[in-house]
């Protein structure tokens, strides 16, 4: 399940790839993370999925790409965005 501000998304939505806008407002209970290899986009992402395998694979990958430098100056994730809303997906039907 992913965000787009200031509404949650279900995750018929997130199938259609809605990226959520830039703003500073996090709702509670949410990460903003910035997904994508060339253009980043940024998403909205429920906390409880920092407990899962499949999301801290994502984690782990941006850990070594960029250590705690951000370019975004927010948590970048390196994968497609193909990637990101195949693992979203998979955890927001759990």
């Amino acid at each position: 399940m992913a965000v787009r501000l200031p509404s949650v998304l279900c995750p018929s939505v997130l199938a259609a790839k809605k990226a959520a806008p830039r703003s500073l407002h996090v709702p509670k209970g949410f990460l903003a993370v910035y997904v994508g290899e060339t253009g980043k986009k940024r998403f909205l992402v429920p906390v409880s999925y920092l407990n899962q395998p499949s999301f801290q694979d994502l984690l782990n990958k941006a850990k070594e790409q960029f250590g705690y430098d951000h370019p975004m100056g927010g948590l970048t994730i390196p994968c497609t965005e193909d990637a990101f809303f195949d693992v979203t997906s998979n955890l927001s039907r759990t």
